[in-house]
């Protein structure tokens, strides 16, 4: 039987609504996977070799000793897939399985062809597509998502110490998300005090919870782009400086932000349109008012114009993650309003992208 890659494809995505919120313990956002992917291939080879082709990184050669995978690069965005490599191989040999020695090559559409972030999430799509690709090769059945998640989770939290996890649970499970945090913290610890993953991957984790939702079919989704990439840690940072020095408009924006989500959530579950563009109004507001208290522009210029637009082609918009820039997502409430947004959009220079939601998760070959 010929050699032949299996390449995986996983999907980018967006925040819709919860942001910062769903950093604190059991609160929800709702996340969507969109169609542009990472892909990952993977092949049996005579060496073990990596290829991160959207950096022109060839041929890299690694080892796995002492627990480790040791890639021969100092360059420092080897990281997430260093580490991603490390506990899928780990998870293997904790399996008594020993894999052949393999080349991987990892490929990007997530940003600009001219290497622009749009903020779809690519470090977290790289580290699970790594892990969906070498468990589906080595473990003798199809992993399931919720495995590959929280082993990509693992990865991710022990490379960046931080996050949610969001962009990983619509990595690997695709489709629009009701999901609220594992809490790196908490993580992080129980990585620490394991011995070993299968128990870590058994365990349950007490604040995670991940279900798939529907979008309404008479809902149109636009997604534009405003020019400018946003530092999503150092706006976390900036928020969690906030909660510290001043928790009484914290505690507001997470009851706001709640409830906000509940309406969103429960308009996609009854099809009620209105409730759900609703509850995305409310999450802008309190997204700007956060902002506000902590002095920081959430809701950029172009980012106001792009939400005003939506509400005044009867939609509702917000902007996605956490903001600064990057992202803005609207709902529509048919196919002509989502195209003459789209359009007027374009005028004030707002890039519409041409991106959808995507019901596949990181198990789906390319």
């Amino acid at each position: 039987m010929p050699n032949t890659p299996m390449t995986i494809k996983v999907p980018g995505k967006l925040m819709i609504a919860g942001e910062f919120a769903v950093l604190e313990p059991h609160h929800h956002l709702v996340v969507m996977a969109v169609d542009r992917f990472v892909y990952a291939s993977i092949q049996k080879s005579d060496t073990n070799s990596l290829t991160l082709q959207d950096f022109q990184l060839e041929d890299l050669t690694w080892e796995y000793k002492n627990s480790e995978v040791k890639i021969s690069s100092n360059d420092r965005r080897t990281h997430f897939v260093g580490d991603a490599m490390t506990t899928a191989v780990t998870y293997l040999k904790e399996n008594s399985i020993t894999p052949d020695p393999f080349a991987l090559s990892i490929k990007s559409e997530l940003d600009d062809a001219s290497g622009v972030k749009y903020g779809l999430g690519s470090s977290a799509a790289v580290v699970t597509s790594v892990i969906a690709a070498i468990l589906k090769k080595y473990l003798p059945d199809s992993p399931d998502p919720t495995l590959v998640f929280k082993l990509a989770a693992i990865a991710h939290v022990k490379t960046q110490r931080n996050g949610s996890g969001a962009d990983v649970a619509a990595s690997s499970y695709g489709g629009f998300i009701n999901y609220s945090s594992f809490q790196a913290e908490w993580l992080l610890k129980e990585y620490e005090n394991t011995t070993n993953l299968i128990e870590l991957v058994r365990k349950e984790w007490s604040y995670f919870s991940a279900e798939k939702v529907k979008l309404p079919e008479n809902i149109y989704v636009c997604i534009g782009w405003t020019g400018k990439p946003a530092s999503t840690k150092k706006l976390v940072n900036e928020i969690l400086q906030l909660k510290k020095d001043n928790p009484a408009p914290f505690r507001q924006f997470l009851t706001i932000s709640e409830q906000a989500v509940r309406n969103v959530l429960q308009g996609m579950k009854e099809a009620n349109t209105s409730l759900m563009m609703e509850g995305m109004k409310q999450n802008r507001a309190a997204l700007a008012q956060i902002g506000e208290a902590a002095n920081v522009a959430i809701e950029t210029p172009l980012l106001t114009q792009l939400c005003d637009l939506a509400e005044e082609y009867g939609g509702a918009g917000k902007p996605s993650g956490a903001g600064g820039g990057d992202c803005g997502i609207a709902f529509m409430p048919s196919k002509e309003k989502a195209y003459e947004l789209e359009r007027a959009w374009e005028k004030v220079g707002i890039k519409p992208l041409i991106l959808q939601p995507n019901e596949q998760g990181a198990l789906e070959e390319a």
